[in-house]
């Protein structure tokens, strides 16, 4: 188990496919580890992908710092793993808090990216996840690991991904209690209470960029990619039809998918963004389609109505 050095902590970090292909670097959510990608390292290393997963500082075997994790120490253990991969094309991805890191990333070194794909993400706090924030934060002092999962399963997932887990859902939990500590967690959450928005510093990002939100995302709403696309240039919004916020989870085959086609686009000289939007396929290898002209895409996909 390979550990990079940051002062004096020790991030775990994983690399696989072959070393002389394009990169791809995914940086997990709040709560989650790097295992969760294992779809995704299968996809991307089958289309000739190298791909870096790593635990974030506060999560799965990185140390876990018992004082403040700031989101400064995030990026630079970022920046080191990126800087293992050498001089060839770098594709960068992350889903909700790992979605602002690698934001955060990209506004400070574009440079050295080929392309960023941020997911369930956001760069600014509106009020409605301010406020959802604070709750689950005080959730999780007043409640421990178990109810802050509580509260982020059904804001997270469908009611088709939970039903089937109903009669297991300790099992599932328990996971979670094995890799995430309760005080690396409130950590992770109050490297928000000096959080300033990033909206002003997104045109400096002139990376090809696919943004990627849930049709269904009550907790990182469209109106928070809307921000994305409208400010960076080179961009487009993909709405993932009868996503939610962890649609990464849901729909990794898709999604997966999608985060090849983008990056074999770009490298082929295909990817204009021209801050389109775009609706993406129900299955993995289907044809993205334009929003359609009149509606409002700010809302649900528009669909006919199906007769009884």
């Amino acid at each position: 188990m390979p550990f990079l050095n940051h002062g004096s902590y020790r991030i775990r970090y994983e690399l696989d496919g072959p070393a002389d292909a394009p990169a791809y670097v995914l940086v997990n959510g709040l709560t989650q580890y790097a295992e969760l990608w294992s779809a995704y390292r299968d996809t991307l290393t089958a289309r000739h992908f190298r791909v870096a997963t790593f635990d974030l500082l506060g999560q799965g075997a990185s140390d876990k710092p018992a004082l403040f994790i700031s989101q400064e120490d995030q990026i630079a253990a970022l920046g080191l793993l990126i800087d293992k991969l050498g001089g060839g094309p770098i594709f960068l991805s992350g889903i909700s808090f790992g979605g602002l890191i690698a934001l955060r990333y990209a506004i400070a070194h574009d440079g050295r990216l080929a392309g960023l794909v941020p997911m369930s993400c956001f760069a600014e706090l509106s009020p409605q996840l301010l406020l959802l924030g604070n709750a689950m934060r005080t959730g999780l002092i007043l409640g421990g690991t178990s109810y802050l999962q509580d509260l982020l399963l059904p804001m997270n997932l469908s009611d088709a991904w939970l039903e089937p887990l109903l009669d297991k859902l300790d099992s599932v939990k328990r996971q979670g209690w094995l890799v995430n500590d309760v005080y690396a967690l409130q950590n992770l959450m109050e490297s928000f209470l000096d959080f300033r928005p990033l909206t002003p510093l997104l045109r400096a990002i002139k990376a090809p960029t696919m943004i990627l939100n849930g049709e269904f995302d009550f907790l990182t709403p469209r109106a928070l990619h809307e921000t994305l696309r409208v400010q960076i240039p080179n961009s487009s919004l993909v709405i993932i039809p009868r996503g939610y916020h962890a649609f990464t989870l849901e729909k990794s085959a898709l999604t997966a998918d999608l985060l090849a086609r983008f990056a074999e686009d770009v490298l082929a000289g295909r990817w204009h963004g021209n801050q389109s939007v775009w609706i993406a396929p129900e299955e993995p290898g289907g044809a993205l389609a334009a929003f359609p002209p009149g509606y409002d895409h700010l809302r649900a996909i528009p669909t006919p109505r199906v007769a009884p």
